[in-house]
């Protein structure tokens, strides 16, 4: 969960309007710490090379979640990788990108 100025988040809900988008292979997301908010919600996503853009696949997706979700929870920033660490059963390591981008 992330709290983001008092109010809950739930990541899942986020995650499922961004697995709507036709280009996103895997997502995630994550709260990271904010001096005013106290977190603010950062999605990372993997799309196929063929997908254009990776500042074109953010923008669309941060209007994706603007028209289905609260003005609090669309990511403040959607970050596109080419891949997402993964334990040995094929669970994203949360921890491990937190690590990676501070």
């Amino acid at each position: 969960m992330i709290i983001r100025g008092g109010e809950n988040i739930y990541p899942v809900e986020i995650e499922t309007v961004l697995a709507e988008h036709p280009s996103v292979v895997q997502c995630v997301v994550i709260g990271v710490p904010d001096e005013h908010w106290g977190e603010t919600v950062r999605a990372y996503v993997t799309a196929p090379p063929w997908s254009g853009a990776a500042e074109d696949l953010a923008a669309e997706l941060v209007e994706l979640c603007r028209g289905r979700l609260a003005r609090y929870k669309v990511p403040a920033e959607v970050v596109v990788r080419e891949e997402l660490p993964m334990n040995a059963s094929g669970k994203i390591l949360k921890r491990e990108l937190r690590r990676l981008d501070t």
